[in-house]
């Protein structure tokens, strides 16, 4: 057979070769997927951290610091302020690991991210798969953060400072870390998205953060005692304005808490910015009025009051419902807590030193529960099709069954921090006073335990 006609074809092909290789392999790089980080929803995430650490520095700093006695303001301010670096430290450590790592339903294995390891710039597509894991890690750690600091307002102007601090280091890593991996780790045994034994809907810690909080302060304030003087002695916050500051930046800082719980800058992170503002609205408005009816008069105070209440009363609803139903949210938890702060308190004679407990942990539980019955799969599609029980499909919408899901929650909850709480306070009472002495108390916390005083005029 004669080729030779055909050797002028094959140079060209040879020659042609590299050229079509280079060509689909261009092609074939074009059709790879594309990087799994989203720089926007990254730069989102990011920018949430931040405001949620400036909910607790300045944020609760500013608003706890104002409703204290002038001998104290420094010491309420250093509990928040040390949280900072002592939660965080807890976190890298094995806090992280226990609340977010694989284990059972009730914690992870406190080793398989110890100190960090393995915690790098690829994401976690189990919890976030558009983000970092350290993105991840890091929004997670500032609820660390302000989550124990919002019960030192339970207890402020009478516990001894070291006795605190080991306190909060108990509190975090035997309380906090395993209810976040209840509610929010894989396998967790209320989280519904990732194989939940009972599925309770919180999406941003109502549970996690303003119940289990709120139920340590009411039991930490009964344990110590009251303040020398209360009731019958007046104790007036000596600077309502660093409290409206403070309210205003809790405000701004909660919609990184809340918005940013969708992990993500899509419609769900503008649908929980909305709702978590429009419910501060409805608690405010119900606050103020009920205050000016029953009262007389309107306080400044009074309204800070029915924001910060609004706030936590959203937070475990705030990515499941629509305004609408997010004003009523804020509504009925602005009047549930002016009378927990205005009666309930007085009537069981507790010294709830900043009302922790008829705040945060009564607002929240309003909102853990109205969810049961609000829950919008037109707001959040996932829970019409995420939970499976026996094979089965369960749709999580606004239903008498799922209210008594968010009810267990709530009771398992109390019962839970409650109990720790008192264990946690026993144990440290035994190894190191608790309460400063009289004398220390009456001459302030901030010269007392830490030598300073806020004001030298």
């Amino acid at each position: 057979m004669n080729t030779s006609h055909c050797l002028p074809w094959l140079r060209r092909l040879a020659f042609l070769l590299p050229l079509i290789l280079l060509s689909s392999g261009s092609v074939l790089a074009s059709e790879s997927p594309a990087p799994a980080i989203d720089s926007g929803d990254n730069a989102w995430m990011l920018v949430c951290t931040a405001l949620v650490l400036m909910m607790t520095a300045p944020g609760l700093i500013l608003f706890y610091g104002g409703l204290v006695r002038r001998k104290n303001v420094l010491a309420t301010m250093m509990h928040s302020l040390i949280l900072m670096a002592l939660a965080s430290f807890l976190w890298m450590a094995v806090g992280y690991s226990i609340a977010f790592a694989d284990g059972n339903a009730f914690f992870g294995n406190p080793l398989q991210y110890f100190f960090l390891n393995g915690v790098g710039v690829d994401p976690n597509p189990t919890y976030a798969g558009t983000i970092p894991q350290q993105t991840f890690m890091l929004f997670q750690m500032m609820f660390a953060i302000i989550t124990p600091a919002l019960i030192s307002g339970a207890v402020a102007e009478r516990i001894r400072f070291g006795p605190y601090l080991l306190f909060m280091t108990l509190w975090i890593l035997l309380v906090y870390c395993p209810l976040a991996h209840m509610v929010w780790g894989n396998g967790g045994f209320f989280n519904w998205a990732m194989g939940g034994q009972i599925p309770v809907m919180d999406f941003a810690g109502g549970i996690v953060v303003h119940i289990s909080s709120g139920v340590a302060a009411l039991v930490a304030a009964v344990y110590l005692g009251k303040r020398n003087g209360y009731p019958s002695e007046p104790m007036i916050p000596h600077n309502v304005v660093l409290s409206l500051i403070g309210t205003g930046l809790l405000w701004v800082g909660w919609f990184g808490f809340n918005a940013g719980s969708a992990l993500g800058s899509g419609a769900l992170a503008t649908s929980a910015f909305s709702a978590t503002h429009f419910s501060a609205v409805g608690a405010t408005l119900a606050w103020v009025t009920i205050e000016w009816r029953l009262a007389g008069r309107p306080s400044v105070l009074g309204a800070a009051s029915g924001m910060i209440a609004g706030l936590a009363t959203i937070t475990p609803a705030s990515g499941f419902v629509g305004i609408p139903a997010a004003f009523c949210i804020g509504v009925a938890g602005g009047t549930v807590c002016y009378f927990a702060v205005s009666k309930l308190k007085r009537a069981l004679k507790y010294d709830d030193s900043l009302d922790v407990f008829g705040v945060h942990c009564m607002g929240s539980t309003v909102g853990i529960l109205m969810l049961g019955f609000l829950a919008d799969p037109i707001v959040n599609s996932a829970i019409a099709s995420t939970f499976t029980s026996h094979g089965q499909t369960i749709s999580l919408a606004g239903s008498a069954g799922q209210f008594l899901n968010q009810l267990k929650g709530v009771g398992f909850t109390i019962i839970f921090s409650g109990v720790a709480t008192l264990v946690i306070l026993w144990v440290v009472g035994l190894i190191t006073p608790l309460r400063v002495t009289e004398e220390n108390e009456d001459t302030g916390l901030d010269i007392s335990e830490h030598g300073e005083s806020a004001y030298n005029d």
